[in-house]
């Protein structure tokens, strides 16, 4: 098997038919014709195949602390993939949510932008409005791919160590020979080109040739993927930048409704609240992308793989039920409070914000496939990163101000927090442990913070809770762990759902964090992580 069938899943022919909209006619014609690329309209097309099915959300909250394993009594509802994940082993089991579809289709992703941009050029490069927007498109679909690849499958970033720690192949123009040659290069090297990708595609940025903007980087999920990746980054100025340009004048009007999602009440039916969350006219939505996927019923409470939870003990000392900065969590403080289904062989505790939406293929025998939806762009999240970047560059008056507008969206408290408010909370609480839970754990970032106990550490600890509930069932936290090289156990739960023992655990420079490539990739030659 050739490297570049595993990066690209093979031709241009493949990556058009998986487009996500409906597109013209001249996709219905002989592949051959299919790859003529002689026209914008048919540039604007090819682009809506440019963003992968395949999500990351699944297999990164069971790497995350976001999971406990829950024990013996779910032995039943185990499953090797999950267990392999869970344990941060080397994942030799294909799965919709697994290791080699991320792959992929993060390549297929990059491939079709590659094939786009080259069409662009040409034509005579991007001369009309469109065309300057559709190369803004492809570059940030391929930075935005390459981003995810980086962060999946390699250590986390680091300016002392990245460029001598295994990257990922960055190729920048669709193949032209029959058995291309990739090599990883470094993290350094890739956080180079993806910044080179995201600053020439910015002044390109425009919505006009979009008929389903939520579904495309448009203007304000490209700016949010900017921000994002300077936080990644470190380059904390960059960040507030492209997070200010994006958020705008008046952010708290973009942010979600959570009182609309409350008003269905609780039920066992999470289908409404999972839609409402991912409808493409929510202003707090940037960025829509559909996935084959179970997440669905990970996140639910369906008993699929309940081994392996997100359960009513971390939920009640760390995430969605325990005390915060404002005081209680519960029905009184939360306007949307998450839900908790336990007993039997199910302890899960919930936001009811993944859809399970089925696509049948064959109306006669009624078969298909599972998908779900992520929304990796939208205000909520956008407006903690830029309180992380005012943190760090020790704007702490604005930081607060963002962390009280997320803070009195998420719950309804009237409370204005201060830095000295934050310092005196987090000064009270004990650090984590395996067994003695708690929201605050120990950070060892690859860069200078101040010392534990004063007001910018408190503040991170307060950012990092924040964006742990903001994100929970999407997978980032586990960029955050990695990160801010946060240690984390894996915790076997006895039969009251509290830690019966600790199996493994996960330093701070452990090379485990590095997801290892997918054995079809190393057997087709391209290095594997070291472990």
């Amino acid at each position: 098997m050739k490297i570049n069938k595993i990066l690209y899943t093979g031709s241009l022919a493949l990556a058009l038919s998986f487009s996500l909209t409906s597109c013209d006619s001249y996709l219905d014609e002989n592949p051959d014709n299919r790859a003529n690329l002689d026209s914008e309209d048919k540039i604007v097309s090819l682009l809506t195949s440019a963003y992968g099915q395949s999500g990351y959300a699944v297999l990164n909250e069971v790497l995350s602390d976001n999971t406990d394993d829950m024990g013996s009594r779910y032995v039943q509802y185990d499953n090797l993939f999950y267990r392999q994940a869970f344990y941060w082993k080397d994942i030799t089991e294909s799965d919709n949510d697994g290791v080699l579809n991320i792959w992929q289709d993060c390549y297929n992703s990059i491939s079709v932008a590659n094939h786009a941009l080259q069409a662009i050029d040409e034509l005579g490069g991007p001369k009309t409005l469109k065309l300057k927007e559709c190369k803004a498109e492809a570059l940030m679909s391929r930075a935005y791919y390459h981003f995810l690849l980086v962060n999946e499958f390699c250590m986390p970033y680091d300016p002392a160590t990245a460029a001598t720690s295994l990257g990922v192949p960055y190729p920048t123009e669709p193949e032209t020979t029959l058995n291309p040659t990739y090599t990883r290069g470094n993290v350094a090297e890739v956080y180079e080109k993806i910044e080179k990708d995201i600053l020439e595609a910015i002044p390109l940025l425009g919505d006009t040739h979009y008929t389903q903007p939520k579904y495309h980087f448009n203007k304000q999920a490209a700016l949010a993927f900017a921000a994002r990746f300077f936080l990644f980054y470190q380059k904390w100025d960059l960040a507030v930048k492209y997070a200010n340009e994006c958020l705008g004048s008046n952010p708290k009007s973009l942010l979600r409704d959570w009182n609309e999602m409350q008003s269905y009440g609780i039920t066992d039916n999470l289908d409404p609240r999972a839609n409402l969350y991912i409808k493409a006219t929510n202003k707090c939505n940037f960025l829509i992308q559909p996935t084959i996927s179970m997440a669905g019923f990970f996140f639910s409470n369906y008993t699929y793989v309940t081994k392996y939870a997100h359960n009513s003990y971390i939920s009640k000392n760390e995430t969605l039920g325990a005390d915060q900065v404002w005081g209680v969590s519960d029905r009184t403080t939360l306007r949307c409070p998450g839900l908790a289904f336990k007993g039997g062989t199910t302890d899960r505790a919930l936001v009811a914000k993944v859809p399970r939406l089925f696509e049948e293929t064959d109306p006669i025998s009624q078969t298909g496939y599972w998908h779900s939806a992520i929304v990796p762009f939208r205000a909520d999240i956008l407006l903690l990163e830029r309180a992380e970047a005012y943190t760090m560059l020790k704007k702490y008056d604005l930081a607060c101000k963002d962390l009280t507008m997320w803070m009195q969206n998420w719950t309804k408290s009237t409370k204005t927090l201060t830095p000295e408010d934050i310092k005196t909370y987090y000064n009270s609480i004990a650090y984590y442990t395996s067994t003695s839970p708690t929201s605050k754990k120990h950070l060892y970032p690859s860069w200078q913070i101040d010392a534990e106990g004063s007001v910018q550490e408190s503040m991170l600890q307060c950012v990092l809770n924040f964006k742990r509930i903001e994100t929970i069932h999407e997978g980032l936290r586990w960029f955050d762990v990695n990160r801010y090289g946060i240690n984390i156990t894996r915790r076997v739960m006895n039969q009251n759902s509290e830690c019966d023992y600790v199996a493994d655990s996960l330093g701070t420079k452990d090379l485990r964090r590095a997801v290892q490539l997918p054995f079809n990739i190393i057997s087709a030659g391209l290095e594997k992580n070291p472990r």
